[in-house]
């Protein structure tokens, strides 16, 4: 019987996320500035913290809708520093707040958010055929893409690891193992 990818373990909240979401694609303008903003909160932190705050985070950006979130200032960004459900880094909350100001410009140049960043995989996931997880790149030329044009939209937070990390979470790139039953298709293990 398919097991899951190893890094999920068994704790529930990794398992429900590695099962229901990780890896599916992703096409929500919301859903992605979500993504957006909670993987650069993640930087230097465990991807389970941020699992933990996502409920909070997704109270106080206001549904990620990125034209509220643009139009926080100093005194939203100040209640955000004392509140303990988000990550209180000065840097990634006003990082937040200047990738929300570049989702907009890019949503006005492109069309859509989803249309700029699903271009750097030609619309389509990368299925990749991974057998074990030492074989999972940390970054990719795509990746390296991603960044950079984000960079240059006055994004924050979007290295290439990020950019990366991101593209696994939205279903640009499906590094499921082929031994995970999300690849397999099989029943996930009781």
């Amino acid at each position: 019987m398919p097991g899951r990818c190893g890094w999920c373990g068994t704790d529930p909240l990794y398992v429900r996320y590695h099962d229901e979401e990780w890896g599916v694609p992703v096409h929500d303008e919301h859903r992605l500035f979500e993504m957006l903003v909670l993987e650069g909160a993640q930087a230097g932190l465990s991807w389970r913290t941020i699992l933990g705050k996502r409920e909070r985070y997704r109270e106080v950006f206001a549904g990620f809708d990125p034209a509220r979130v643009a139009d926080f200032g100093a005194a939203e960004v100040a209640r955000l520093l004392d509140d303990p459900g988000v990550v209180r880094n000065r840097l990634k909350l006003h990082g937040a707040v200047k990738t929300a100001r570049a989702v907009l410009d890019i949503a006005e140049a492109h069309g859509s958010l989803d249309a700029f960043l699903w271009r750097f995989v030609d619309g389509r996931p990368i299925v990749n055929h991974w057998q074990h997880l030492r074989q999972v790149p940390t970054r990719t030329p795509e990746s390296d893409a991603m960044s950079k044009a984000l960079k240059k939209a006055g994004a924050t937070f979007v290295g290439t690891t990020i950019c990366y990390a991101f593209m696994q979470a939205v279903g640009m790139a499906d590094d499921h193992l082929v031994t995970c039953w999300r690849r397999t298709g099989e029943p996930p293990p009781a």
